[in-house]
């Protein structure tokens, strides 16, 4: 009876202390939008910090799964030729998402008309 309880303990600690992680993990993702290029930075125990230039982001993808969408918010993804490159940021709302989307591709038109 006492193992069981342990393992009960012991399992709603993990869940309680991975959810956490998460928590804190999702808090940490931010952006800013620079004259030349986006910065993207997230991590809660290594920090990240991802710079996309507009001129190198070949498409702005939006995704949201059927959790994300019942929640109402989404995912931006800026892919570029160079895989190392490539930034997300997640939890975004619908509407944020999809005006973010459309400024960086617009930017991105802009920067690479010269190439």
């Amino acid at each position: 009876m006492v193992a069981g309880a342990m393992w009960v303990v012991a399992v709603l600690l993990g869940v309680a202390l991975t959810w956490l992680v998460a928590e804190l993990d999702r808090r940490t993702y931010g952006y800013a939008e620079r004259a030349d290029d986006l910065i993207v930075t997230h991590g809660v125990f290594v920090k990240r910090l991802i710079v996309v230039p507009y001129g190198r982001m070949q498409f702005v993808d939006v995704t949201a799964g059927l959790l994300e969408r019942w929640m109402g918010i989404a995912t931006v993804r800026m892919h570029t030729a160079a895989a190392a490159t490539d930034a997300t940021i997640p939890g975004l709302p619908t509407a944020e998402a999809a005006l973010l989307r459309d400024r960086l591709a617009q930017k991105g038109e802009e920067r690479s008309m010269g190439l």
